[in-house]
């Protein structure tokens, strides 16, 4: 997919250089003062969204855990909590729970007697959170279910409890296994972050639509968007091979 972008940039880059009446690449030229402040305001967005990706991955990777374990247990009433959290959340798209948790969750909490404000950087982690934590449930499921039974029925030979199981013997092997999902998942919540732009979250899609409503050059901002996008992932896709490689889930590595 890259191969292809990159002719397809090359395309755009001269097609704008030969054509100085329909293409207005100065307001991102950074070799001019006013290009380089446009620059500036766009990339300053990052920060915020490596911001809400990172706490939401943590968090989602953390309630996507406590999801998955019931769907593993053999009681059927726990299974059934698993799937009906997990389908719930995964039929719903991104942009109206966002929505719902922005205006709707104050309402809710102040008919609960309570003052809870949600500003639009926690409503963005909240939305992020929730909605990817059922897809990492399924994956956390579909890793500890590949290990062999013998690995857990071992454990309990020596006394382990299921919870000393699964932090000693199971999940350490089936991270292992759902570290290249996991990432995907990652880099699904950095592109998704780009919905907290709708509810006023300073990050790079709503610096990008700022700067085009004063400048009037959508195709050339948003252009710069997408490499600011692209140079994200690819940044999490070589961390995630270097950390592969070190806890051995690239075959290749070994």
């Amino acid at each position: 997919m890259n191969r292809a972008f990159l002719p397809l940039t090359v395309l755009v880059l001269v097609a704008g250089c030969s054509s100085s009446q329909n293409w207005g690449w100065y307001v991102i030229d950074p070799t001019t003062e006013s290009g380089w402040t446009n620059v500036k305001f766009l990339v300053s967005g990052m920060g915020a969204t490596i911001q809400i990706s990172l706490i939401a991955a943590v968090l989602s990777i953390a309630i996507g855990l406590i999801v998955a374990l019931p769907g593993l247990s053999e009681k059927r009433g726990w299974r059934l909590v698993n799937r009906v959290y997990v389908e719930f959340i995964r039929s719903i798209p991104l942009l109206p729970m966002l929505f719902w948790v922005f205006y709707g969750m104050p309402i809710v909490f102040r008919s609960m007697g309570l003052n809870i404000p949600i500003d639009p950087f926690w409503g963005a982690i909240i939305t992020l959170a929730v909605s990817d934590s059922a897809f990492t449930a399924e994956i956390y499921r579909a890793g500890i279910q590949s290990i062999a039974r013998g690995q857990s029925e071992a454990a309990q030979t020596i006394g382990l409890n299921y919870f000393q199981t699964m932090r000693y013997v199971i999940l350490p092997q089936a991270i292992r296994r759902i570290l290249p999902p996991l990432a995907n998942q990652f880099i699904y919540i950095v592109k998704m972050s780009a919905f907290a732009s709708v509810i006023g979250m300073q990050e790079l899609t709503r610096r990008a639509n700022e700067l085009v409503v004063t400048e009037y050059r959508p195709l050339e901002i948003y252009t710069l968007l997408i490499f600011e996008y692209l140079l994200l992932v690819l940044i999490i896709s070589a961390g995630v091979r270097w950390l592969e490689r070190r806890m051995g889930s690239d075959e290749r590595g070994q």
